[in-house]
């Protein structure tokens, strides 16, 4: 069993209630009476003995309430000094302050069931007091002080632990009316109790030696005379008695008057106090019903809130499992890639016939540099030097474009912006000057022999199969890289943190070979630079066309019956391979005799049996050459009418015009990348910069010039690697 309890809180109404009375109690105009019944207290408020001692109330109404002490311990009761009304029935009361005899204004005291043992001896100090109403308690006897109740009328004893009255209670001679349990009662005996009042008076009267008077003569004085024995001593006695019964009928009417009006009143306040409390039920009751209205509206308003936000955190799980599957299909595929990277380049490193070819190269080299007389005799210098030219031009063009990129898009757009008038009219003067150009720049290349040399240079370093090998493994990890970086970027944005480190050391990997494929390509171009010096050397003879001869022998060294397959290889597939960046794979598709018929039935086993070994151009081929197929099906009079204007004759000994450098992805790309990846500073140029060694792709070329360290994992940055987007 709990030894403390937690005090219960007054609910709303009952505080309620308690604010309105006592605000009612302030009003000017108010009566005597403070009513604060029915309010849950536990003990009487400050204010309301503030409110008692300063308007003068007479009438205190406290009952139907959890008091366990009339008096709190901040107040004093003679606050209520000049209360003549005291209603504290229905209450928890287990004693009454020992100063109560200090109420002398008291006539009603109303004590019904509460839980009093006792009565305080100071009780018998209420001079007034009229009615005294202890039903219901747990006393056991009554104080002898309650002999100086000189006033009292009415006295309830009833439902107590009472089985004997007090001999003093004969002084009492007012009173009127004594209830008690007559069959609980040892004194007077229970025949006696059952008479009624007066017999219980006439009793005790009896018991104490004392006369007995009927309480409507006690009120007059008693009659005492000096030993006057004549008759005008009793006229003047019995005149006197007369003027004094008369005198004390008009006070007694008037105070029935009084008390009838009292009555009247109190009945008429019960009356407005039951209607408020109707009225009161009755807005409660209206309040509840809004009240349970309106939490129904927001309880189904909540529901389908709820019902709502499920449906969509279910859709949002939905669409978060079917991105981590991408990602995770994404990763499994970049791993895959960069693994066979890894390999192909280990197996590179590692193989024997790197060195075969360098020492077959070097040969190869000083055929070239020894020229016989029939090449001097057969040198198609025209062709040549045009074809030095275009040579020239496309590297000056290479040179020029990472410079010029923004102002020429500006001019392009201005120029599309100009009327078509304008530039028909200028077309045929562009191309006579073209024209002009072309044959000075053709005659200039035949007299200057540095130009020749550079033309040299830049198609000796084109047609180089090992410079072309690493330059396309450049492009394949910087594609890898960026692709790593935007899933990175993607795996940040849904805060997701598994298989981060797998990323990471693939990114270091792919970083650290990208570092090495550089310093390769670095001193492949330097040993392409002392061959070129030591067949500088050799050409100090003065042997007339030197340069010439040697570009015309670089164009024309590949076999003749490689030559005669690659010319009867299919046009549309040649096309394919030039527009993958895999024209390297042309004698490959040549030799083996493939057409796109066959290509398209063929699978990504076949293609690495032949020596094509990246897994995304492998991919990308098959799915090319599937799509040329069936646009060729679905069209075929178009393709006829294509097929009629491509012109039949070309220049073999001319090198065809390579397709501007773009990096297309043998990978596949994500399904989320619709755009190129931004930069993470500026957030609105594409990222074209990769820093090593961490291997990020995630700023453009402008604000990379003021960085130090990645923004994406705060590395140090050691070496920057520029990227060409494909237009």
């Amino acid at each position: 069993m709990p030894l403390f309890f937690r005090k219960k809180k007054p609910s709303e109404d009952a505080r309620k209630r308690l604010e309105y009375q006592m605000c009612l109690a302030k009003e000017a105009g108010a009566d005597d009476v403070l009513d604060i019944s029915k309010c849950e207290l536990l003990e009487v408020p400050y204010g309301a003995f503030a409110t008692c001692k300063v308007l003068q109330k007479k009438v205190l109404i406290i009952h139907t309430n959890n008091l366990t002490s009339l008096v709190p311990k901040s107040c004093s009761l003679l606050s209520l000094i000049t209360v003549k009304v005291l209603d504290l029935h229905d209450n928890q009361l287990a004693s009454l302050p020992t100063d109560i005899g200090q109420l002398t204004s008291l006539q009603v005291l109303n004590l019904e069931r509460n839980l009093l043992k006792c009565l305080p001896q100071s009780i018998g100090d209420l001079a007034q007091l009229q009615v005294l109403n202890v039903k219901g308690n747990k006393l056991r006897e009554l104080p002898a002080t309650v002999s100086g109740l000189r006033s009292l009328r009415t006295l309830n004893v009833s439902e107590n632990l009472l089985q004997e009255l007090p001999r003093v209670l004969a002084h009492i001679r007012t009173l009127e009316t004594l209830t008690l349990d007559a069959s609980s009662m040892t004194y007077p005996s229970p025949d006696i109790c059952s008479a009624g009042t007066e017999s219980i008076q006439q009793f005790l009267c009896k018991e104490c030696g004392i006369a007995y008077y009927p309480p409507s003569e006690y009120v007059l004085p008693a009659l005492e005379s000096d030993g006057e024995t004549s008759v005008d001593g009793v006229d003047r006695t019995v005149h006197k008695y007369l003027e004094e019964e008369s005198k004390w009928q008009n006070k007694f009417s008037d105070y029935e008057k009084r008390k009838e009006k009292k009555m009247q009143e109190k009945l008429e306040f019960e009356r407005r106090l039951n209607m408020g409390q109707r009225e009161h039920a009755l807005l409660v009751q209206q309040i509840n019903n809004q009240k349970d209205e309106i939490l129904q509206t927001v309880r189904e308003d909540q529901m389908r809130l709820e019902e709502g936000l499920t449906k969509h955190q279910r859709h949002l799980e939905e669409e978060r499992l079917k991105l981590l599957q991408q990602l995770k299909q994404a990763e499994q595929g970049i791993a895959s890639r960069i693994q066979k990277l890894i390999e192909d380049n280990q197996r590179q490193k590692q193989s024997s016939d790197i060195l075969k070819s360098l020492e077959n190269e070097r040969i190869r080299m000083e055929q070239l540099m020894a020229i016989t007389q029939e090449e001097t005799e057969h040198l198609r210098r025209r062709e040549v030097a045009s074809a030095m030219q275009q040579m020239l031009a496309e590297s000056y063009k290479n040179k020029l474009i990472q410079v010029t990129y923004e102002s020429r898009r500006q001019d392009l757009v201005s120029q599309a912006c100009s009327s078509l008038a304008e530039m028909d009219q200028k077309f045929q003067q562009i191309l006579a000057w073209q024209q002009m150009d072309q044959n000075k720049a053709v005659s200039q290349i035949l007299q200057q022999s540095e130009m020749q040399k550079a033309a040299f240079e830049a198609l000796q370093v084109k047609k180089d199969l090992m410079h072309r090998q690493i330059r396309n493994q450049i492009k394949l990890i910087e594609t890898e890289l960026l692709q790593l970086t935007q899933l990175e970027l993607k795996r940040q944005e849904l805060d997701t943190e598994t298989l981060q480190g797998v990323i990471m050391e693939q990114r270091q990997a792919l970083g650290y070979l990208l570092q090495q494929l550089l310093k390769e390509k670095k001193q492949r171009e330097e040993e392409l630079q002392q061959i070129l010096l030591e067949m500088e050397a050799k050409s100090e003879t003065k042997q007339e066309n030197y340069w010439l001869i040697q570009y015309q022998r670089l164009l024309n060294q590949k076999p003749l019956s490689l030559k005669l397959q690659e010319e009867g290889l299919e046009k549309q597939l040649v096309n394919l391979l030039i527009e993958l960046s895999a024209e390297q794979y042309v004698p490959v598709f040549a030799h083996h005799r493939i057409s796109l018929e066959v290509l398209s039935t063929m699978t990504a086993s076949d293609l690495e049996k032949m020596g094509i070994a990246e897994t995304g151009l492998q991919r990308a081929i098959l799915r090319r050459a599937q799509e040329i197929l069936a646009v060729a099906k679905t069209i075929p009079e178009l393709l006829r009418t294509v097929d009629a204007e491509v012109p039949a004759a070309t220049q073999p000994s001319a090198p065809e015009e390579e397709a501007p450098s773009s990096v297309v992805p043998t990978a596949p790309l994500l399904q989320w990348d619709e755009k190129k990846s931004e930069c993470v500073v500026c957030m609105e140029q594409e990222a074209q910069m990769i820093f090593l060694p961490c291997g990020h792709v995630c700023c453009c070329q402008t604000c990379c010039k003021r960085l130090q360290s990645c923004p994406l994992c705060r590395g140090d940055i050691t070496q920057h690697v520029r990227i060409f987007y494909s237009s």
